[in-house]
């Protein structure tokens, strides 16, 4: 497995493999600190792109708000990429911060509506700041497939926009969230979370399970299904509730009625860590 450094490395890369065979080229974004989450979604790339799979790592910084956590985000690059060598990845793309974002740089991408809804109000430029990575990334890499979870729902709906949008050759793949035993979705942050966060993290994905519960019995009414959420929160008062909403996942605009393909997502500080989850109505 190569560790690559310049957006020039990385393009010459993908470019020598399109002269050389047929299958498509993938493309994992990650900020690093990898689980095993993050390890099913190169798994999955693997699968799809033997022998031709690019991991990124890289904590962006301008996702993050100016009182957010991106001096004390994980970083953890040998475990990485020994994860991401296990999992199939074929090179590691690990740029600097002025690799990607040159002295001077001014150009960023707005998906305007989407980058204000969802986790976007709650962290004002986040989407800003995601929506610019992955297009330098896609741009870099010129990835047939990228590979995103399903847990950054809203993340996904900005980037399926975006791609739409500049008609970018790049076709998402939306893996499955990944928990663990006791339900709780995988995520970096979850290492911030002490014993007893961690207990009372649970209730995210209880949250989501009773609405899944809800759903199967019949109930379609939005109204109904958050305040049957918000009720296990409150058995969790330590919790600060962020949201939970019913949205079309299209336009992350709230919706009246569960039909298959909205998303339900709640989100919500456990201590001093923000935490996500949701579900797909099937």
């Amino acid at each position: 497995m190569q560790i690559l450094h310049t957006v020039e490395e990385l393009r010459r890369w993908s470019r020598s493999l399109r002269c050389t065979a047929e299958s498509p080229i993938g493309l994992v974004p990650t900020m690093g600190a990898l689980h095993n989450g993050h390890a099913s979604l190169i798994r999955s790339a693997a699968q799809r792109c033997p022998g031709r799979v690019a991991v990124s790592i890289f904590v962006n910084p301008t996702q993050f708000g100016p009182n957010e956590d991106f001096a004390r985000y994980p970083r953890t690059f040998a475990a990485d990429c020994e994860i991401a060598e296990r999992a199939g990845a074929t090179v590691i793309f690990a740029p600097s911060v002025e690799e990607m974002y040159p002295p001077g740089a001014s150009t960023f991408i707005d998906v305007e509506g989407l980058s204000e809804r969802l986790d976007g109000k709650s962290r004002p430029g986040h989407f800003r700041g995601v929506a610019t990575v992955v297009a330098k990334l896609f741009i870099a890499a010129e990835p047939d497939l990228a590979f995103f979870g399903q847990k950054d729902a809203a993340q996904v709906a900005v980037l399926r926009r975006m791609v739409t949008d500049l008609r970018l050759a790049t076709n998402l793949v939306i893996c499955p969230i990944v928990r663990e035993p006791d339900g709780l979705a995988l995520s970096s942050r979850n290492v911030y979370l002490s014993p007893e966060e961690r207990r009372q993290a649970l209730v995210l994905s209880s949250a989501i399970r009773r609405v899944e519960e809800a759903v199967a019995g019949g109930e379609r009414v939005s109204s109904n299904l958050i305040e049957a959420a918000r009720k296990i929160f409150a058995g969790e008062p330590q919790v600060r509730v962020d949201y939970v909403e019913l949205v079309d996942w299209d336009t992350l605009l709230p919706v009246n009625s569960a039909v298959p393909g909205t998303l339900f997502a709640v989100a919500a500080w456990v201590g001093n860590t923000r935490l996500i989850d949701n579900t797909i109505i099937r």
